[in-house]
């Protein structure tokens, strides 16, 4: 396809291409929390000084709008393209990393990585999509869902073959998924017209206040299930091995069960909403999400298992319904306004993990959980509010 090209039909192969390289990315991203023990055991450091590493990794999307404006003024193609390349290289040595501080620079410099990936990567895969745009963000959504589980396999195995500071023999597959994605992606355009948006940039202030009414609903979407969502992947574990009284493999296989049933609702939800959809598709969502929370926690043992990969399955699926949701509004400036987005999803799950950690505390998890899923029904409204 080249540059400039219109094309409504659904590019199989490269939204395949992309949705791999996210997958890719991810798993190189998420290397950090099974390596936390044995970083703390070689540089001999405190809890919290390796938590504050989590922050610093964090630290970048805060950058999100900034780095937005340089791929809408420049070819965000190539953000894509070299992103996995800096990801993989830069977690890859974190096992030869000399200090503290090393660690630090590492993972700093791998938050900027990750948001020059999924900031334009939405934009790009709706280019390929043509009209189907919900089902390329499923794509791209089921490979980020699915390295969330590859990735502390993938590390694991890795340091039990090699060691700790041999994990760096990683680092030529994140090489060669940049050289691959060179070749297939770098005559692909994200922008309709690049040079009607560049011309045109002292718009984006005004855009951004023409589209606010939009995100508001968005943001009020995401902070009354988000709570939910990220209790259940911060404590679930602890919920089923300490409140519960499950075996610490039931409790593990739970969350692997949950998270790869989240995978399949991302895969289907935006394909759906193709059909029936945004609106619709997240009205069910939001619907079905805090029944099948009250379900989960009212049942115990293994019939609770089930209900929690039902859950699942609805939790995750309102992903790539929003994003595309997003690409479809915000036709003017896709990368710019899909980096506000990025920003305020970000703060909005910042808070529910701080949320869901202050109640844990206070009244335990099973009773957070409960809250939550009244908490959840208060997205409905908001869903109501997209005009069609």
């Amino acid at each position: 396809m080249k540059e400039g090209s219109s094309n409504e039909k659904f590019q199989s192969g490269n939204v395949i291409l992309v949705a791999a390289s996210h997958m890719l990315h991810d798993i190189y991203s998420s290397f950090l929390a099974p390596l936390r023990p044995l970083l703390i055991d070689k540089l001999q450091i405190t809890l919290a000084m390796a938590s504050f590493w989590d922050l610093i990794m964090r630290i970048p999307w805060l950058l999100n709008p900034i780095i937005g404006i340089l791929a809408e003024k420049t070819a965000p193609r190539y953000f894509i393209i070299i992103s996995p390349a800096i990801t993989a290289i830069v977690m890859s040595l974190l096992g030869v990393a000399p200090s503290y501080i090393v660690i630090c620079i590492l993972l700093f410099t791998m938050g900027i990585s990750s948001s020059t990936f999924h900031v334009p990567a939405p934009t790009m895969v709706k280019r390929l999509s043509g009209k189907y745009t919900g089902r390329g963000m499923s794509f791209y959504m089921f490979g980020g869902e699915l390295a969330r589980t590859a990735g502390p396999l993938v590390v694991t195995a890795s340091v039990s073959m090699w060691g700790l500071e041999g994990i760096w023999r990683l680092i030529p597959l994140g090489l060669a998924a940049s050289t691959i994605l060179y070749f297939r992606l770098r005559n692909i355009k994200i922008a309709d017209d690049i040079e009607s948006i560049k011309s045109d940039r002292k718009n984006l202030l005004p855009a951004l206040k023409k589209y606010r009414p939009f995100f508001l609903v968005l943001v009020g979407f995401t902070l009354f299930t988000a709570t939910m969502k990220s209790g259940l992947t911060a404590f679930l574990p602890t919920f089923y091995y300490s409140e519960r009284g499950e075996t610490l493999w039931f409790a593990n296989s739970a969350l692997a069960g949950f998270q790869f049933s989240g995978a399949l609702g991302t895969i289907l939800s935006g394909i759906v909403s193709d059909k029936i959809g945004r609106r619709n598709t997240l009205l069910v969502i939001s619907s079905m999400s805090p029944i099948m929370m009250f379900f989960f926690i009212s049942t115990s043992g293994w019939l609770s298992f089930v209900f929690l990969v039902l859950l699942g399955f609805f939790i995750f699926a309102p992903g790539p319904v929003l994003i595309a949701l997003v690409q479809d509004r915000a036709k003017d400036y896709p990368v710019f306004m899909n980096s506000i987005y990025m920003t305020l999803s970000f703060f909005s799950s910042a808070t529910a993990v701080f949320i869901a950690g202050l109640m844990g505390d206070w009244v335990g998890l099973e009773m957070t959980y409960l809250i939550s899923s009244f908490l959840a029904l208060g997205a409905v409204p908001f869903v109501l509010m997209l005009k069609k």
